[in-house]
């Protein structure tokens, strides 16, 4: 087949959805790979490396020429599907619930694939996509409070006294929030984690970190049968609420990973709570994007309130390390694209599969699992 790898045209999105190091595997398998010029600039990988790997190079709008697949960490613009031939197959993050050229899939009778709604399952661990960037956020996110956050993060011992290690609380331990916590502990922070999922604790303790826990009424309410956490009653909201707001306001930073597919993050810190928090405390907010864990957070930006607490938006920190999630985004898809494809490296699509049916969003001109 041939496999473009587009340049991203998303504001602010420098990965890419194949490294050299995946050209390289795909060209092996009997595929013609096409870059568009510049695409892995942002993730530091130069058009002469993909050439070094077998690729050709191409401008943005040539990229298309011809292709059967599609590579890409974004899903489409309008502009890209104009482009994209009739008929070819597209892999992406579309966020898929809210993506707004769902007609275009159909009009054109693409195949596209959904990365997102990759299964939580064991077999599709090597593909998970959301996993392995939550990964890259989760560190980023200590990383980025700490540039905001004006005292030391680990306990130190001088000449001149001794400094308290801060104290760091993580809302929500699924995978960022893990990382979260393995990264703040490594730099000498003492750390407390809350999540509704009383499986998580033995995870949080085996990282360093203290789990807080309010007992639901039933606890396997807690998680849904895909390993999320789900939508809790009134009354474990209100009991949640003010144990997090006790212990917000002993933190020094506050970095919240919470959300529940398909509906609006929880507030998790309340104007009110932020009221209450240390002078010159960071809140990070990773759910800004599905409208946030704390009301105040905007997308992309810093806000300093009144009694001054720090509040960061950050919608795309993988982003900001582009070359390792560039690196790990690609082999995740180039471990998925081993399903689609038969032996004589064309594409061969069962819908048996698990996978292949949970992640498909359209085909032959039906949308499907929309």
């Amino acid at each position: 087949m041939l496999i473009a790898i587009a340049a991203e045209t998303h504001p602010g999105e420098f990965r890419v959805a194949a490294t050299p190091e995946t050209v390289k595997k795909y060209v092996a398998q009997g595929h013609t790979v096409r870059v568009a010029a510049g695409a892995g600039r942002g993730a530091a990988i130069p058009d002469e490396a993909y050439i070094a790997a077998g690729a050709t190079i191409a401008s943005d709008g040539g990229v298309y020429a011809g292709a059967e697949l599609v590579l890409r960490v974004r899903a489409p613009s309008e502009a890209d599907l104009a482009n994209i031939p009739d008929g070819a197959a597209i892999i992406a993050l579309f966020d898929a619930q809210r993506y707004p050229h769902k007609r275009w899939l159909a009009d054109k009778r693409l195949t596209a694939f959904a990365l997102e709604r990759m299964p939580r399952t064991s077999r599709a661990q090597s593909m998970d996509v959301l996993s392995s960037q939550a990964n890259v956020a989760g560190y980023r996110a200590v990383l980025k409070a700490c540039q905001y956050y004006p005292r030391f993060m680990p306990m130190m011992m001088t000449a001149a006294g001794t400094v308290k290690p801060a104290r760091v609380l993580i809302l929500g331990t699924g995978v960022a929030g893990l990382q979260a916590i393995a990264t703040a502990k490594r730099l000498g922070a003492v750390v407390e984690a809350f999540d509704v999922r009383p499986v998580a604790r033995e995870q949080v303790e085996s990282l360093g970190a203290r789990f807080v826990e309010v007992p639901a009424d039933d606890e396997q309410s807690a998680e849904t049968s895909g390993g999320y956490a789900r939508e809790m009653s009134a009354d474990y909201k209100a009991r949640q609420a003010a144990l997090i707001a006790e212990r917000a306001r002993e933190a020094d930073i506050v970095i919240t990973t919470a959300q529940i597919p398909g509906k609006p993050a929880p507030v998790l810190l309340t104007p009110e709570t932020v009221e209450t928090m240390k002078h010159g405390s960071v809140i990070v907010d990773l759910a800004v994007e599905s409208g946030g864990n704390c009301p105040l957070s905007r997308l992309d930006q810093v806000v300093n309130t009144p009694n001054g607490v720090t509040v960061l938006g950050s919608g795309n920190l993988p982003s900001e390390l582009a070359a390792d999630a560039s690196a790990m985004f690609a082999r995740n898809v180039l471990t998925f694209g081993t399903l689609l494809f038969d032996k004589e490296a064309r594409l061969a699509l069962n819908f048996e599969d698990d996978i292949v049916e949970a992640t498909c969003i359209a085909h032959q001109g039906e949308l499907k699992n929309l």
